[in-house]
Formats: structure tokens, C-alpha cells, sequence
């Protein structure tokens, strides 16, 4: 069954190369994949959040997200799994960026991209969180238009990324309850 999996992973990426790669759109998609390379647009995002003092918490929230988020996947997940990049196996792959210097499993700009878009998603009215939920996705699939994931790098990403983002935001949140418990608890009852 893993075999086929790979067999299925492969044949996608021809597909997407023989079908979808086109010169017109290939400008564009290597802007939207380079936008997120080493974080990029993640990390200048959440620093703007930061700075801005209505947006401050989010920014702070977004940054927590990512950093959960970079540990699991880049730190521990891509070098446990040690997947070799596609372009280095599948046969007739033509690579379209430069090679990357990372194994391939899960793909970090994927989850990246999920984990500050699905805080965004949760915590701002839906006419930004979905918005910059497309965004990610549209980051997640240039990964496979440009060769150096897999669909199943990507989709694992884009569900690790969703769920660091959940996390984050569940645990912030009982954060939130608990400590206004305390505070009630805390305070003296008066006397009439």
C-alpha cells in the first residue's frame, strides 16, 4: 500500500508538470512560493501584528503558532522522516527553483502558511481569515507546481500547520478562561 501511495505521489507531480506548468502562470506561482521561503512572509506578518498595539495579542498568538509549528515540522518531523526531495527520484521532473537544502516530509512552507492562517482564520472576522486561508493554500500548492514536494508532503503539512493553529489557539483561549477564574476567586466579597 505505501508503495502505491509513492506510485500515486509521483504520477500527481508528472501530471501537475505535463498539465498545469504553463509560462504565463510560472512568474507568478514562483512569487507566491518564494513569498513564504524561510517564513518570510509568515514572520513579517506576525511582527506587524505585533508592532500595531490593537493587533498586538494576535501578532503574539500568530508568533506562538509559528514557532510550535517550526519545531514540530523543520526540527523534529523533516529529520525524523528524512524524505528525499521529488525532484531528486521521479524520473523526468523538471525542477523550476533552486534545489533546497531540507528533506522533503512535511512541507514546511504548507505548514507554516496553515498555522498563522488558520489563528487568522479563528481570531478575525472571516473577511481576513479566509482570505489568507487561500492564501496558504495557494503557497501549499506552488510547492508541488514548482517539484520539491509531494502531494503527500503538502497535505500532511497543510493538516500539521491546521492543527499547531488549533492547538495554539485552544490553549491560549483555556489560558484565557482559567485565569479569569482565578481572578474571580481572587477578589474579596463585599458586605452590604
Amino acid at each position: 500500500m505505501f508503495e502505491k501511495l509513492i506510485e500515486m505521489d509521483e504520477q500527481l507531480l508528472l501530471w501537475i508538470q505535463e498539465k498545469l506548468r504553463f509560462d504565463a502562470l510560472t512568474p507568478f506561482v514562483k512569487a507566491i512560493t518564494h513569498s513564504a521561503d524561510g517564513g518570510a512572509i509568515m514572520i513579517i506578518a506576525t511582527l506587524i501584528l505585533m508592532i500595531i498595539p490593537k493587533t498586538r495579542k494576535l501578532g503574539f498568538l500568530c508568533g506562538a503558532a509559528l514557532v510550535v509549528n517550526t519545531l514540530i515540522c523543520n526540527v523534529i518531523l523533516k529529520n525524523l522522516v528524512a524524505r528525499v526531495r521529488p525532484y531528486e527520484v521521479v524520473d523526468g521532473l523538471k525542477l523550476i527553483i533552486g534545489r533546497q537544502n531540507d528533506w522533503s516530509f512535511p512541507s514546511g512552507h504548507s505548514s507554516a502558511g496553515f498555522s498563522m492562517s488558520t489563528v487568522l482564520f479563528r481570531e478575525t472576522p472571516r473577511k481576513i481569515g479566509i482570505p489568507v486561508l487561500i492564501f496558504a493554500l495557494l503557497i501549499s500548492l506552488s510547492r508541488l507546481y514548482v517539484g520539491v514536494h509531494y502531494p503527500t508532503d503538502v497535505i500532511c503539512g497543510i493538516i500539521l500547520g491546521a492543527l499547531t493553529g488549533f492547538f495554539t489557539c485552544t490553549v491560549y483561549h483555556r489560558a484565557i478562561a482559567k485565569n479569569q477564574i482565578r481572578l474571580h476567586r481572587a477578589e474579596p466579597v463585599t458586605q452590604k
